[in-house]
């Protein structure tokens, strides 16, 4: 259903709109985002038309078109109207409408419903994109979802680069990044810049489900609960956020070159390690060298849960001190297994890509 305002257009204040736009303008990539089209991704909802109508603001007179691309789920009965609310919106912008019905309802999934909306969602995006050339694909998500982000992994026991919560960009495919400009925007922000502008949105009904683990923490444990005492709640997951990402980042740029120096790979696809060479780092620094191995080689990534890295990590410390009680070589998830092949060395055959699976599955949101 149409949501705020009301009746007529207000009178539009500046102020609301001038930080709204400040904020989002420092969101965005510093480089080539208006180099090529950018698609953008809408559902209709209050965080994804904000950013639809700041991108047009900001939008200089040469740049390359905006594509907006709504995803039409079928799982609430207002879905149809929400495509056409926002073909209407493209329609009024004079931008290109593409949509996709997406089914989910009833599709058994390793990831859930959720994880499998999200996923089909990312793959229409990125095919959009591919199909008008564009480099990059927008959404709408917010300071608000970054902080509920942190803490829904902190509670299901996410390890420090779960911490680092969704980044500001990432690689959606090979030549398309995903970028998340509202990362910086409380979603009180961007309903008083809609509010300001008198420009309507849809709401999703399903968003005041308590049942879903997402709603509980937005509505039972942020607000009100934890900003009654902690009135910058949001404001300090977002930034612990960003420190755990700083983080992440060292870690993983000190692996991936503990890799490239340690590492050789043969023309079939065998990966060896000089183990003896890694055996007496942290091990939570070994873990990741694997992690940056299967990024790397793009296996399969999916299945590979943080105890099969910390296993490989205890078998690199193992075998590079060449115990004599070392454990013997490990089954990894997709027919992968580790083997010791020499003194100080550790062969990694490479796991299988399973049907219908893309390569390297983070889960990202």
């Amino acid at each position: 259903m149409g949501i705020p305002p009301s009746g007529t257009h207000p009178a539009r204040s500046s102020q609301p709109t001038e930080a709204f736009l400040s904020l989002l303008a420092a969101g965005l990539p510093r480089r080539g985002i208006w180099n090529a089209p950018l698609v953008v991704g809408v559902s209709g909802g209050a965080d994804s038309v904000a950013l639809l109508l700041g991108l047009v603001r900001l939008r200089p007179t040469t740049a390359g078109q905006c594509v907006i691309a709504h995803a039409e789920y079928d799982l609430r009965e207002e879905a149809a109207d929400d495509r056409r609310f926002v073909a209407a919106l493209a329609d009024r912008f004079g931008l290109q409408f593409v949509s996709r019905p997406i089914a989910v309802r009833g599709v058994a999934d390793p990831d859930g419903g959720e994880g499998l909306a999200r996923r089909l969602r990312y793959e229409f995006l990125e095919a959009t994109a591919r199909a008008c050339s564009a480099r990059n694909v927008a959404v709408g998500h917010t300071a608000d979802d970054q902080a509920e982000t942190v803490l829904h992994r902190l509670l299901r026991g996410t390890g420090p680069a779960g911490l680092a919560g969704m980044r500001g960009a990432r690689t959606l495919s090979d030549g398309v990044a995903l970028v998340r400009p509202l990362l910086g925007v409380p979603r009180v922000m961007v309903r008083s810049f809609l509010e300001a502008e008198g420009e309507p949105w849809r709401e999703d009904r399903t968003n005041a489900d308590g049942g879903i683990a997402r709603n509980f923490l937005r509505h039972e444990v942020l607000r009100p609960a934890a900003e009654r005492h902690y009135p910058a709640a949001v404001a300090s997951l977002v930034r612990l956020s960003r420190q755990a990402a700083s983080l992440a980042d060292a870690l993983e740029s000190a692996a991936r070159q503990i890799l490239e120096m340690h590492s050789h790979r043969h023309r079939d696809g065998r990966v060896v390690i000089q183990v003896d060479r890694i055996a007496l780092l942290d091990p939570h620094l070994v873990a990741e060298v694997f992690v940056s191995l299967w990024r790397r080689e793009g296996w399969p990534r999916r299945q590979m849960a943080a105890r099969h890295y910390a296993t490989l990590a205890g078998l690199a410390a193992a075998w590079g001190r060449d115990d004599p009680s070392a454990p013997p070589p490990v089954d990894l998830p997709g027919g992968g297994r580790a083997i010791r092949s020499g003194r100080g060395l550790m062969e990694i055959i490479p796991p299988r890509a399973p049907s219908g699976e893309p390569a390297t599955g983070d889960g990202s949101r």
